[in-house]
């Protein structure tokens, strides 16, 4: 076992996954509330196990995979992210008709294959563990078979997500052909050589097109305000947390790892998509009436802000994109548990901004936890989402990108308007039809948490947090 201890929680999620999907297969929807738990605890069960081996065993299987500390990060965001998202669903889909085993089986399947994209120094692992999460975040968004949102939602994510996956194919195929190797060492000792030759620079350009599609930056973002929308809810928590993360961090490994020579070709591309998903997700947004369209183009906005830290181009910049990552996730996740109790009086989701009128007279601790996550997520101080913009700034600062922080904190300011339009609307509106009464106390528990940990109290954590992040973005240098 010693040899595969570096795998451990991967280990443990695919024999768990496989043990649990045959359960299923005998239990029928009997089971569901059972195995969705169950898979909670293999969930948190594997984020126990990166302690040890996962977190410093280094290359593993010729170097397919890397088992340090940037990848243990990474999966220790993952991970409870994934957990969240299981109990987001419970008490939102219908028993008897819609939840199934099956949903907590996809999402711990999706959670090994970004197991295997944070840890991928191979253009072959890459792919692998890349497809691996996709495959199964197309079922997911297409959950609701009764439900023609949820069924468009996921022909749409199917049909650009093979596209993108043609393009980063293709971009892996020209690296490999014009170096004679897939491993991330092997690349960058190509692009080290001299000038890249036009080959190169073609594979460099569609590989970080198709991971551009994964974490939604502009201009490859079309499919996440209708996937978001029209997906479930408790899915849409799960795209906007999880699988973020681990399209991020692979980014970074990538651009460090295997394209780290070529910094000067690839920080122009990160550059245009960084601004370009700031300012797109926030005046795109301005118009928007539906909650989760917005949350979208909020997290298409976000991710612009973690590329300027990627753009700086050293471990500073990559610290940062650890830290920002890792405050986005509570941000979003805490925002998306509140969409979740936003129920009228027959118990049937309600997503309109307008229904949010008024609620702070109705539900003042709800929308208290809602007005924070908002005014976090806008970075407006003393929150603590204004700690990680505060840091890609001045990342990109100390590498001399001056103009580029610049253009970010005016993107912030313009993005920071339809926060605080939610604000607004539910502080100072005339009370809109009062919601259904949520009895999800485990959800109920996860917002308080999210809550405090974003709130003044977080910057407790900024020492501790900020240490590890720096450490884990060292790794890669």
């Amino acid at each position: 076992m010693g040899r595969f201890a570096p795998l451990l929680p991967e280990i443990i999620l695919s024999i768990g996954a496989i043990v649990l999907m045959l359960a299923a297969a005998f239990a029928g929807r009997r089971g569901t509330g059972a195995i969705s738990w169950l898979a909670v605890a293999l969930l948190i069960a594997a984020s126990v196990a990166l302690i040890g081996p996962p977190s410093n065993a280094g290359p593993l299987f010729d170097g397919l995979v890397s088992a340090d500390l940037f990848a243990s990060f990474g999966k220790a965001i993952i991970y409870p992210s994934a957990a969240v998202a299981i109990i987001a669903a419970h008490g939102w889909f219908e028993r008897g008709s819609e939840h199934a085993s099956e949903y907590a089986v996809l999402i711990l399947f999706a959670a090994v294959g970004m197991s295997v994209m944070v840890s991928a120094t191979s253009l072959v692992s890459l792919y692998v563990g890349l497809e691996l999460n996709s495959l199964a975040g197309y079922v997911l968004a297409a959950y609701r078979r009764r439900d023609e949102r949820s069924a468009e939602a996921g022909l749409k994510y199917f049909v650009l997500g093979a596209l993108a996956s043609g393009i980063l194919l293709y971009g892996i195929s020209l690296l490999y052909g014009f170096t004679g190797t897939t491993s991330f060492t092997g690349v960058a000792a190509a692009f080290a050589r001299g000038a890249p030759s036009l080959g190169l620079l073609f594979g460099l350009v569609f590989l970080l097109a198709g991971l551009a599609f994964k974490i939604s930056a502009v201009p490859f973002h079309m499919w996440t305000p209708d996937v978001y929308e029209g997906a479930p809810t408790p899915v849409t928590t799960f795209f906007a947390s999880a699988p973020k993360v681990a399209g991020v961090l692979l980014s970074v490994r990538v651009c460090v790892e295997a394209l780290g020579p070529a910094t000067d070709a690839w920080r122009q591309i990160v550059i245009f998509a960084a601004l370009a998903s700031i300012f797109l997700g926030a005046i795109a947004a301005y118009g928007q009436t539906n909650i989760k369209r917005l949350l979208a183009y909020s997290s298409i906005n976000n991710v612009g802000f973690a590329l300027i830290g990627l753009a700086a181009g050293n471990a500073q910049g990559a610290s940062s994109v650890l830290f920002y990552m890792t405050v986005y996730v509570v941000m979003t996740v805490g925002a998306f548990l509140c969409v979740l109790w936003m129920r009228d009086a027959d118990g049937e989701p309600v997503e309109s901004i307008a229904s949010l009128s008024g609620l702070s007279q109705r539900r003042p601790a709800f929308a208290a936890a809602f007005a924070i996550f908002m005014f976090s997520l806008a970075g407006v101080p003393p929150l603590f989402g204004f700690w990680p913009k505060l840091l890609v700034f001045n990342a990109a600062v100390a590498a001399g990108y001056i103009v580029l922080a610049v253009a970010g904190i005016v993107g912030a300011v313009i993005g920071a308007y339809y926060y605080l339009k939610i604000v607004k609307v539910m502080y100072m509106d005339e009370p809109a039809e009062p919601y259904a009464r949520v009895r999800e106390p485990v959800q109920g528990l996860l917002i308080l948490v999210a809550a405090i940990a974003v709130s003044p109290v977080g910057y407790l954590l900024i020492g501790p947090l900020g240490s590890l992040a720096d450490r884990a973005a060292g790794t890669l240098f």
